[in-house]
């Protein structure tokens, strides 16, 4: 196939490029912008555009199909032409459901946890030689790429996005699968530019539920009262499977699960979040074959996503975690986690207002006694990146009094920011960087290499 990507930076566009490239389709693309480490992964495949910008004559009626990002625009001139020539134009997902429409399809769909438990999942099938494809929202260890689409796979294990499917498209990407097992780890509002109420909001999961074909298989956090009732509304039709946080015990610094025969197995993760995830991830393993034994020998080994608690560096003493956390309940719950798993050194917990939502003052009260289980708070947000995304101003008092912390340091300077976090006492202490960003461009990895050299 020849085809065409608009918009071919993106995380997940980029990705799927590569592997459409390394099937032997013909892939050519084009963006307006192109960040790392998607510029380097596309130069290195030889699909980086010569140019940056539209180009209408790299749509012609050779191309068998257009593939359209979602940080193209609606009036995008290479979209006019495709639709000119009446070439197939495809967002992301349908692509995808096109590609897998005959398999089993697995999708893990959330406000919090999708990727991790996407990840989690992989990473057993892959220790247990299963074949599957996939797509995931974040770099794994012991994969190539983000995304996998085979001719020999029966099974494909999808993240379910809730945000729009394509400018176009204003359809969830969850909406567009259709799974025979799907799983939902829970609701707490969030793409408030989409979703203006969080009932408009809910009903987008309970959307999904209701487009999962007849006898389909729903898994669901029994902790989520909205989940519940979902999972009632469809009781009826579909096998409903509630599950909660996994047995555990948290020995020197070590989080063990106590399996179903009462055994204990060490875990490189942790978090009860987490212990959440881990349940359901066994709940799909078990629906896709894999056994008790299996699953347990194989989840210990997991060593988590990219920028889902990861240590960037460590000493004896102190652990810098990077992690995604930016909506209030994935805060919440990683300033608690880290807390949890250490709780005889000091926390300082960083974040970073860099979405959408996190940027608008109605959503800010939502960050309430988000990070109370920290020692020490900074919140840190770019009045440039708020001009970008046309916003209303936001003050640092505004800040303050949303998070209901009256210690709380904040910044809109980041080069003042990391000055502070340099001078931090190294000894029994912690210190954990969280946002969707890079905190206006800063070497976080490197930055935390540096705190811990001696």
């Amino acid at each position: 196939m020849n085809i065409h990507f608009i918009a071919i930076g993106g995380a997940a566009m980029h990705n799927l490029a590569i592997t459409l490239k390394q099937k032997g389709y013909r892939v050519t693309g084009s963006d307006d912008e192109i960040f790392e480490p998607s510029k380097s992964r596309l130069e290195q495949h030889g699909l980086l555009p010569d140019s940056f910008g539209w180009d209408v004559n790299r749509i012609t009626s050779d191309l068998d199909a257009v593939i359209l990002g979602m940080h193209a625009r609606e009036d995008n001139p290479e979209l006019a032409k495709a639709k000119e020539l009446g070439v197939k134009i495809y967002s992301y997902p349908e692509f995808l459901y096109e590609q897998t429409k005959n398999k089993t399809r697995v999708v893990i769909g959330g406000s919090h946890g999708k990727t991790t438990i996407t990840s989690m999942i992989m990473h057993v099938l892959k220790e247990n030689n299963v074949d599957f494809d996939y797509m995931v929202g974040a770099q794994i260890e012991g994969f190539d790429t983000m995304v996998r689409l085979s001719e020999s796979a029966k099974i494909a294990v999808f993240e379910g996005d809730e945000y729009l499917s394509s400018p176009i498209d204003r359809r969830p990407k969850f909406h567009l699968y259709q799974p025979q097992i799907g799983l939902l780890s829970g609701i707490a509002w969030d793409h408030i530019n989409v979703f203006p109420t969080f009932d408009n909001y809910v009903e987008q999961f309970r959307e999904f539920a209701r487009l999962m074909p007849d006898n389909g298989h729903l898994i669901y956090f029994d902790g989520d009262e909205n989940l519940r009732k979902i999972a009632d509304e469809n009781a009826s039709r579909l096998k409903i499977t509630g599950y909660n946080e996994h047995a555990a015990d948290v020995k020197n610094g070590e989080t063990q699960l106590i399996t179903t025969e009462g055994k204990h197995v060490g875990l490189t993760v942790f978090g009860r979040h987490n212990l959440q995830n881990i349940s359901g991830a066994y709940i799909i393993c078990q629906q896709l074959g894999v056994s008790d034994e299996d699953f347990y020998r194989t989840i210990s080994t997991f060593s988590g996503a990219a920028r889902r608690l990861e240590r960037l560096a460590e000493t004896n003493s102190m652990t810098i975690f990077r992690d995604f956390a930016h909506s209030p309940s994935k805060l919440k719950a990683t300033v608690e986690a880290v807390k949890q798993q250490f709780p005889d050194r000091k926390l300082t917990a960083v974040m970073e207002l860099h979405t959408f939502s996190s940027l608008k003052k109605e959503f800010l009260p939502l960050y309430k006694e988000s990070m109370e289980k920290a020692d020490e708070a900074f919140v840190y947000f770019s009045p440039h990146t708020i001009e970008h995304k046309k916003l209303e101003p936001i003050t640092t008092d505004q800040v303050r009094e949303a998070f209901g912390r009256d210690d709380l340091q904040v910044f809109t300077d980041s080069a003042a920011l990391f000055s502070v976090l340099e001078s931090l006492p190294h000894n029994h202490h912690n210190l954990l960087l969280m946002s969707s960003g890079t905190f206006s461009g800063k070497d976080l990895p490197g930055f935390a290499q540096s705190l811990t050299e001696e």
